[in-house]
């Protein structure tokens, strides 16, 4: 595990030493061998210090997979900037792949504690420095207050368990001895932190001024990996501290669903294409929340097989959202209709992508809903009501998105540049390995 780790780390002095010439070929081109060197992990293997299993292996495979797509998706807009402010964005990339990896293995709560809270500087640093507009400051503000706030139980939690067990390690269980309201407290304290981080309806504010804020880079990262550390966390302190009893998860499970439902219907009413996306991924954490919850086997699976699905399906919605941006410099979806006359392939993508987005049957997203619907329904039938239709309405807006961008009359007279390969390439690295997985699902369920 310290192989891929170590070839990480050296990849950020790389990063400051490369020719203007050669950066990003050699930078994209050596993290794309870190995600190929990656898939040897799928068979879980860990030490004393860095661990992998069945949890945490199919994320850290994915946040590999997604660390070259970075780099193809911002690299249009990078090349214009200075060389050192290339070579800084590509550093900061390398720098937050680097702390979330450590997360995904770390066998030590106080190092996943440390990593997991480490991610929020080079993420802060990515959407302050390299976001489009003005309001980047205030999204950087929420982002880190949100964020701060809600971790400081957590460091009180991992401290008291560090005193309780005599021990960092994971991987304890606590002892049963202690009274239920501390039981109680130390669940608390570790949920405001994971269910702020995925984020719960009412809790999610942060996130779409910082999806809508970010580069696309940023966009791609925060949707597809930085959400999951929140779920990756509560499944792993189901390991470490006392299991309670469903009903104490109750209101956190209603509120998920509700939550799910309430973004759902925010969806339909927003105007601009990112805003859209980042409450999509609200909705879907929603359920993830709701199943991790109920803590069956089968709600886990399908919490596992819905991250992993939603990490490539929301990662390449931003990437196509980013398309248009670029040849249309908006975000209004009233101002990018008619795309499907000037880009056909990239209507092709987009309805590809909507489809996945949906949970049509075979795919990934399908797997995860539908073992989330069973544990549902069999915790309490009446959440299939509720679970109904937060699909309906997920169908609704993923048609809305694609019939406002796609169909109708061009609104803008610019010129507009074909699709480039590089991004049908990017947009291809995402659907393979998801239908791929859709395929053979058991490799992360």
């Amino acid at each position: 595990m310290l192989k891929i780790i170590f070839m990480t780390l050296f990849l950020i002095p790389t990063t400051l030493t490369l020719k203007h010439t050669t950066l990003y070929t050699t930078t994209t081109s050596y993290a794309f061998m870190l995600a190929l060197f990656s898939l040897n992990y799928m068979e879980p293997n860990s030490n004393t210090l860095l661990t992998l299993d069945f949890t945490s292996t199919p994320l850290l495979v994915l946040s590999y997979w997604l660390l070259p797509m970075t780099m193809l998706a911002n690299q249009h807009t990078m090349t214009k900037e200075p060389i050192q402010r290339q070579r800084l964005f590509l550093a900061t990339a390398i720098s937050l792949q680097l702390f979330i990896s450590l997360t995904f293995t770390a066998y030590n709560l106080t190092l996943m504690y440390i990593m997991f809270e480490a991610t929020l500087v080079p993420t802060l640093f990515l959407i302050t420095r390299w976001g489009q507009q003005a309001e980047r400051l205030t999204a950087g503000t929420y982002f880190m207050l949100y964020t701060l706030t809600t971790s400081m139980p957590l460091l009180m939690m991992t401290l008291f368990l560090n005193n309780m067990t005599k021990t960092p390690t994971l991987f304890t269980h606590m002892e049963e001895s202690s009274s239920t309201w501390t039981n109680l407290m130390l669940w608390m304290a570790c949920l405001a932190a994971f269910l702020a981080k995925m984020p719960i309806y009412g809790l999610h504010l942060w996130l779409p001024k910082a999806h809508v804020e970010a580069p696309i880079a940023g966009s791609m990262v925060l949707a597809a990996i930085l959400l999951k550390l929140g779920g990756y966390g509560i499944i792993r302190m189901m390991q470490t501290l006392p299991l309670m009893n469903t009903s104490v998860f109750m209101p956190f499970i209603v509120l998920a669903l509700w939550g799910a439902v309430l973004a759902n219907l925010t969806c339909l009413q927003q105007t601009d294409l990112k805003s859209l996306i980042a409450y999509s991924s609200i909705s879907h954490m929603g359920l993830v929340i709701a199943a991790i919850s109920i803590q069956t086997q089968w709600s886990l699976s399908g919490a596992m097989a819905l991250m992993i699905a939603h990490g490539f399906t929301s990662s390449t919605l931003f990437c196509l959202a980013n398309t248009t941006y670029e040849r249309t410099k908006t975000r209004i979806m009233a101002l990018t209709r008619g795309f499907h006359n000037i880009l056909p392939m990239a209507t092709t993508w987009w309805l590809l992508t909507n489809l996945m987005n949906i949970a049509i049957p075979p795919s990934m997203n399908f797997t995860g809903e539908l073992l989330i619907a069973s544990s549902l329904f069999n915790w309490c039938p009446t959440t299939i009501i509720i679970f109904g239709l937060s699909m309906l309405i997920s169908t609704s807006y993923s048609l809305h998105m694609f019939l406002s961008t796609q169909m109708g009359t061009p609104t803008l007279n610019t010129p507009t540049q074909p699709t480039h390969s590089r991004e049908h390439l990017l947009i291809t690295l995402h659907i393979i390995p998801l239908i791929l997985i859709s395929l053979k699902p058991e490799l992360i369920i």
